[in-house]
């Protein structure tokens, strides 16, 4: 009879398993409180900020709307994050502007920048050695060049044409290493200087919109009624002296929950909808003797094909109603808007 011999790295872990002493049950700790240490002291960074906002601010808002071309923002670390960020709202809120990483700048990307850009640097200590390369270069090329950092006294700041001081106290980490409140300084001041910036510019929200196409703010600003109604042969309709119970018949093949009403001549006289509907069968008409000219809404509500679907939206919500019919200038129907469309839109 064969002997198996048992491996001996298995009998040593199932005996290290049976020996090991059982787990100690971690004793419970309210997280909440260093949350609450760490809001606290990051709000009272951001507070700090307000006595700083002075010339230099005024100077950078002033070299910028003055360039020509873009603005590069740039930054190493935690400090880069933040400036990618800082670029991105500068680009959406009409400013033009995008992120240059300070290590790929040595090696290429320098000729990302021109003489008609200006430039954001953001280092906490002012000192980042990929950041006190570039300065030479930016120097030769004669651009703005702003500085964003927690020590005035430091290499970046001093030779900047404005600084912004982002500095704290202390970091909100415990052990006052981790970027934490120095990043979010630095991320309120860029926002700072973006809304400066737009509002200098006067960019309005269809300027926003423009920037944000594909977003729900960009659909409200940009979506035109024309955009979403139905045309055509998809319009319910039926003509003055069609009996209800007929009409209803048109209402159910074209899904609206209505139908328009036009003379012989195509001009619109009024609509019907199930809400009419619901009223008339609770007066006990007859479907198929009553005539749709005696139930119909004569005076319906009505917008143009080149009004935002969000201002439509507006006049159903007021009006409590679901449907809205399109007209020309020549008071001509071209189209029925219902609340349905608004929503696969993204509007409503």
């Amino acid at each position: 009879m064969a002997v198996v011999h048992a491996n001996p790295a298995t009998v040593s872990l199932q005996a290290t398993l049976t020996t090991a002493p059982p787990m100690t049950r971690r004793q419970p700790v309210d997280h909440s409180i260093s949350a609450r240490r760490t809001i606290c002291m990051e709000r009272d960074a951001v507070g700090a900020l307000e006595a700083r906002i002075g010339e230099d601010f005024q100077r950078a808002c002033d070299l910028l709307l003055d360039i020509r071309g873009r603005v590069i923002v740039t930054g190493m670390g935690k400090s880069g994050h933040i400036a990618r960020k800082i670029a991105a709202t500068l680009a959406s809120t009409g400013t033009p502007a995008y992120f240059v990483h300070p290590g790929e700048a040595s090696h290429g990307d320098m000729g990302m920048i021109t003489a008609e850009d200006a430039v954001i640097a953001l280092s906490n200590s002012g000192r980042s050695p990929e950041l006190i390369t570039l300065l030479p270069l930016l120097k030769r090329l004669g651009i703005p060049l702003i500085s964003m950092t927690g020590a005035p006294d430091s290499p970046l700041a001093q030779v900047a044409d404005a600084h912004l001081d982002t500095g704290v106290e202390t970091e909100a980490c415990p052990l006052n290493l981790a970027p934490t409140s120095s990043t979010t300084t630095a991320l309120v001041m860029g926002d700072a200087l973006a809304i400066a910036l737009l509002e200098a510019r006067g960019f309005t929200a269809e300027d926003f919109a423009f920037s944000h196409p594909g977003g729900a703010l960009g659909k409200k600003l940009l979506l035109k009624v024309e955009d979403v109604m139905v045309t055509g042969s998809a319009i319910p309709r039926v003509l003055a002296g069609t009996p209800l119970g007929q009409a209803l018949l048109e209402i159910s093949g074209k899904g609206l929950g209505m139908t328009t009403i036009v003379d012989g001549s195509g001009q619109l006289v009024g609509i019907f909808t199930d809400g009419d509907l619901r009223r008339s069968l609770d007066e006990g008409v007859n479907v198929h003797t009553t005539l749709i000219d005696e139930l119909m809404t004569r005076s319906p509500k009505q917008v143009t094909g080149g009004m935002l679907a969000a201002e439509a939206l507006r006049i159903m919500e007021e009006n409590r109603i679901s449907t809205l019919v399109v007209m020309d200038e020549q008071q001509n129907l071209t189209g029925v808007l219902h609340v349905m469309h608004l929503l696969h839109a993204g509007i409503a």
